[in-house]
């Protein structure tokens, strides 16, 4: 095990994250109440499973405390000592910081609601909320072709069995999670309950991308916004809405306008109060967008969130 230890930059609540997750359908994110985010999950070389703990001091002033994190990394039934795979534990560190949305420096963000009272509104109701994100691209293009034309429950179902069946069991401040199966483990199956045949077939074909390096998170993240989206989308079964969130969710693209998302413009449009002829029109959507950068995918999660939230009061 090795401690990890994170600086925020800018406002940062891992409660709010624990809150975010125990409400996002696709995370089945099932906890005790401790104040404690435990996670598994593949690490993004895809040969090896990380599992953490995370935790932060609640604080009074405007200054968020540091996140600390004791972070685990195994190979098999081997867990890696901290002093010989210190690469893999700094790897590991750096997926944890995505995952997090904490490899974005965030000071700039609250400057943005002297600009929008929309946004100051966001950040009101939201404080200290950045994207969670999927632990890596594999898994948001997973994802987003388990949920293809179901409801969101099932298909956390199906990824959640797919993590019991499959995937490895990690012990994390004293529970035990399991991951999701690693793409060498994922291509290899040839049946799984709740899947067609075509979706399966798709998620053999992600698992290779993933294999031959083409959900990297760093290479999408380095590419024109556009272009990631068009690498992305020719992957079999992901189509605009999906290649939004490849990018914005499973890579932590900061500063992406979901341009496929509809929830998100109207969304927009009911907080702008906005005629129907510019709440339908995605370009003029992201016009507005624009005076939000460099924090486009997190203005988004945020007004998806509180819509979710009104509709479900």
């Amino acid at each position: 095990m090795t401690a990890a230890s994170f600086t925020p930059k800018g406002p940062f609540s891992l409660a709010a994250s624990i809150r975010f997750l125990e409400g996002f359908t696709p995370a089945s994110y099932e906890q005790a109440a401790d104040g404690v985010l435990r996670m598994a999950f593949p690490a993004d070389d895809g040969v090896h499973v990380i599992g953490c703990a995370v935790r932060q001091k609640e604080t009074a002033g405007p200054t968020p405390a540091a996140v600390t994190a004791d972070i685990t990394v195994h190979h098999g039934d081997t867990t890696l000592p901290a002093h010989l795979g210190t690469g893999r534990h700094q790897a590991a560190r750096a997926q944890l910081a995505r995952i997090l949305s904490l490899d974005v420096d965030g000071a700039g963000f609250p400057a943005l609601a002297d600009a929008d009272t929309v946004v100051a509104g966001l950040q009101a109701d939201c404080p200290g909320l950045r994207p969670v994100c999927f632990h890596s691209p594999y898994e948001a293009a997973v994802r987003a072709v388990i949920g293809n034309r179901i409801r969101m429950s099932q298909a956390a179902a199906i990824k959640a069995r797919l993590a019991r069946d499959h995937g490895q069991a990690v012990r994390v401040a004293g529970e035990e999670l399991h991951a999701f199966p690693a793409p060498d483990v994922l291509r290899r199956l040839d049946r799984v309950e709740g899947l067609s045949d075509i979706k399966l077939e798709r998620l053999r074909a992600l698992s290779e991308a993933a294999l031959d390096g083409g959900l990297d998170a760093a290479i999408l993240r380095g590419q024109p916004v556009e272009s990631a989206l068009t690498e992305l989308r020719e992957l079999p079964g992901i189509g605009p809405f999906s290649a939004e969130l490849v990018l914005t969710r499973g890579a932590g693209h900061p500063d992406v306008f979901p341009t496929a998302e509809p929830r998100v413009h109207r969304a927009i449009a009911t907080r702008y109060g906005l005629d129907a002829a510019t709440a339908g029109d995605p370009a003029r959507l992201a016009g507005i967008a624009a005076a939000w950068s460099p924090y486009r995918s997190r203005v988004a999660l945020l007004l998806r969130t509180r819509a979710q939230d009104s509709a479900r009061r």
